[in-house]
């Protein structure tokens, strides 16, 4: 029976996904992703209690397992950072660009100042998965291979030098500025200058 449930609810995540991939989040519905499954609503509402519930979920299956594996890719225990960065970068940007989830950030980014969509979503992926790279950062800091105080910042600095030129232009439909291979070894480049040891600005730093 358990299986049964498991797969059942596989496959609501599955249409539910085709659905706010087509239309987005405000013009889908219960009904009709009841309708494309072919069954009724109240077997929807038996696994999810609502629209809302089931297009995080949505968005979770779409991104959750490819941002983990992203963050694999930061071990802190490899002698060589900067290919650490650079995998983690293409992964990150592999995910973000990817057919799957544009459609899916760009209705929850519609609906963020609408309801508590947006900040479920970026709690629960985003922000934990950055937080983690923090972590990473913070680990290579206390190796002395970068200068970064206060992590969260950093971090934060890394995400805007990977998406620059990249990931803005996708969620419009445009095209990206650069190709991603050349914003992540760009984005690297420019963060690793900025926070490398031997800057002047990091003498205090490195006497901490």
């Amino acid at each position: 029976m358990r299986l049964r449930t498991e797969e059942r609810r596989a496959a609501i995540l599955r249409v539910a996904i085709e659905l706010f991939r087509e239309v987005g989040f405000a013009r889908a519905s219960m009904a009709a992703i009841s309708a494309r499954l072919g069954g009724s609503k109240g077997t929807l509402y038996g696994y999810f209690n609502s629209k809302e519930e089931l297009f995080i979920a949505s968005m979770m299956a779409v991104m959750e397992d490819q941002a983990q594996e992203a963050v694999k890719h930061l071990d802190a225990e490899l002698q060589d950072h900067v290919a650490v960065l650079h995998r983690f970068g293409r992964a990150y940007l592999a995910l973000h660009l990817s057919s799957d989830a544009l459609p899916l950030m760009r209705a929850a980014i519609a609906e963020g100042g609408n309801s508590k969509i947006g900040r479920n979503l970026y709690g629960k992926g985003c922000e934990r998965a950055w937080r983690q790279v923090a972590a990473y950062l913070g680990r290579i800091h206390a190796q002395g291979l970068i200068c970064a105080t206060d992590t969260r910042i950093a971090a934060a600095h890394l995400k805007g030098l990977l998406e620059a030129g990249v990931v803005e232009p996708s969620l419009y439909g445009a095209e990206p500025w650069i190709s991603a291979d050349e914003a992540v070894v760009h984005a690297v480049e420019a963060f690793l200058k900025a926070y490398s040891p031997a800057l002047p600005a990091a003498t205090a730093c490195l006497s901490g």
